[in-house]
């Protein structure tokens, strides 16, 4: 009986033993819990109000720049500007030699036009008309020619040129001396001067006309001053 009673009573022993384990660990306290909520992101988790940032790093924006000095004004220096295309009319006087013994005078206009090819090089032609008198009657000496022009732009505005040209005249009235028809040539130049720096010029202008009329050579000088318009 003895030995059954030690018995019974260490079997309740272990019994409530086991008891206050399972208890305890099925009643977990609430501060674990609470740690672990932690880990499980809330919805406003990040929403934390902005902190104030350090005074030390704090970046003011920089007071304007006032002692820089500004930048010298740009000028750009003037130029003649060149063109292409130059169209001139203007006065034209001739000493017209028609034979040996016989000259002259005639005054009238003569159109031109140059287109350049480069800078200094370009095809020119023109056109001359002058009138004169003849045994008291009037008359005129027309020439029609082209060639090459040369030409220089120097310093003020000033162009300086050259040509050589060669064409075909017409001389009247008819005279008993021949035909009033002839080959022609023109060797001279000129000097243009720009007019307020714009497409304006003045332009003068000496050549020798050289001429076969009734069987001898004429060489005629004439002269020209007028106005070229650049384009």
């Amino acid at each position: 009986m003895r030995n059954a009673g030690f018995l019974i009573g260490s079997i309740l022993f272990i019994a409530m033993n086991a008891g206050a384990q399972i208890n305890a660990a099925n009643t977990a306290p609430a501060e674990p819990f609470s740690q672990v909520s932690l880990l499980t992101p809330a919805e406003n988790s990040f929403n934390f109000p902005a902190l104030p940032a350090p005074e030390g790093l704090i970046i003011a924006t920089p007071p304007a720049l006032t002692n820089v000095e500004a930048d010298p004004p740009q000028y750009v220096q003037s130029v003649y500007e060149t063109y292409r295309w130059q169209a001139y009319v203007g006065y034209e006087y001739l000493r017209f030699y028609e034979v040996p013994a016989i000259a002259k005078n005639s005054n009238g206009f003569m159109y031109s036009m140059v287109y350049y090819l480069k800078d200094w090089i370009g095809l020119d032609g023109e056109l001359n008309a002058t009138h004169l008198n003849q045994y008291n009657t009037g008359g005129w000496f027309l020439l029609g020619a082209g060639g090459p022009r040369f030409r220089w732009s120097a310093p003020r505005g000033l162009e300086v040129w050259g040509h050589v040209m060669g064409g075909y005249s017409h001389f009247t009235p008819q005279t008993a001396f021949g035909a009033d028809h002839a080959p022609a040539f023109e060797v001279g130049g000129g000097v243009d001067l720009a007019a307020h720096r714009g497409r304006l010029s003045y332009r003068v202008e000496a050549d020798m006309v050289g001429t076969r009329y009734f069987s001898t050579y004429q060489y005629s000088p004439k002269v020209s001053v007028g106005v070229v318009f650049k384009f």
